[in-house]
């Protein structure tokens, strides 16, 4: 028996939500006095730091379409059948929401999405329910688990070892999703990833006044985001939408300046640690939820915090 953990390398390498699943699955695994398997597909410039993470092994698949998530899901199933394995981790990112129910339902597995906790011994896990208003403890009783890990749940830590790195082709058939082209954005910040975001509505008042946003974001180590309707009007790139409809963070922290803090946005936040809100409407609903709040006009406050922020830099050098 063993703990087999599916690691995304969409990107070419792994990235923080991989290394997190593979610390949650080794401690699993050493609950359940077992090892970890770390399942990799496609091609991953930095494969051999996952022994670093708690990896045992590693199953290296290089040529498969990492696109098709039924492709996937099969050659997780084969990787799980192939160690024995009685749990399967995936990170709750695009890629695992698409393969873990499909994994879940060919092993005939109980599944828990979103999990927020370390499984007791008799594997009840927590995780949050209705737009995180709540939380469930939700035990699986069956052989098999499936459960996909929240990100930025666990801090993500080195504890040594090294893995070893098994080439791993089992026949998974022929996959029908044909990619024509990708197109990537360098050198930003992943949303999901990230450990502060520095987020921004229609108080801002257009496009052309995001500048203080981003140089906040810049000094601060942060990744942009943005509200719907900013996304929706296209002053801001829907990939920066976060909230219920679009990409849900869980940062260290989440700066909102100019959002209201409708209940939608607030569903995709709310597991932020802490919440800090820069609106001029001393009743905008977000200073409910935020831990910090300071009314004001942006354009005031703004360039006051970026030279706060700059000045903290500069003594701590």
């Amino acid at each position: 028996m063993s703990v087999l953990v599916f690691v995304d390398s969409s990107s070419g390498k792994i990235i923080k939500g991989g290394f997190e699943a593979i610390n949650y699955a080794k401690k699993i695994a050493d609950a359940q006095s077992t090892t970890v398997t770390a399942l990799v597909a496609g091609s991953c410039a930095n494969i051999s730091e996952l022994g670093e993470y708690g990896a045992n092994k590693v199953l290296h698949t290089a040529n498969i379409n990492i696109a098709d998530s039924q492709v996937l899901a099969k050659l997780v199933v084969k990787a799980a059948e192939q160690e024995n394995a009685s749990v399967i981790v995936f990170s709750h990112d695009l890629v695992g929401r698409a393969v873990a129910p499909r994994v879940a339902a060919r092993l005939e597995a109980g599944y828990v999405a979103g999990a927020s906790s370390i499984p007791d011994t008799s594997f009840v896990i927590r995780r949050a329910v209705f737009s995180g208003k709540a939380f469930a403890d939700v035990e699986i009783k069956t052989e098999k688990k499936v459960l996909s890990l929240y990100p930025n749940t666990f801090q993500v830590e080195k504890i040594g070892g090294s893995a070893d790195i098994v080439p791993f082709t089992p026949e998974v058939g022929t996959s029908r999703v044909i990619v024509k082209e990708q197109k990537r954005k360098e050198g930003e910040i992943s949303l999901p990833e990230a450990e502060i975001v520095v987020s921004a509505g229609r108080g801002m008042k257009g496009p052309e006044h995001w500048g203080p946003i981003e140089e906040l974001a810049k000094e601060l180590g942060a990744a942009t985001a943005c509200s719907r309707p900013v996304a929706d009007i296209g002053w801001r790139p829907h990939h920066e939408h976060v909230g219920q409809t679009g990409i849900a963070v869980a940062p260290n922290l989440y700066i909102a300046v100019g959002i209201s803090g409708a209940i939608q946005h607030l569903a995709g936040v709310n597991r932020s640690k802490v919440i800090v809100v820069i609106n001029k409407d001393p009743e905008a609903p977000f200073f409910k939820a935020a831990d910090y709040g300071i009314v004001g006009d942006a354009f005031e406050v703004l360039p006051k915090l970026i030279d706060a922020v700059k000045k903290f830099k500069a003594s701590a050098n």
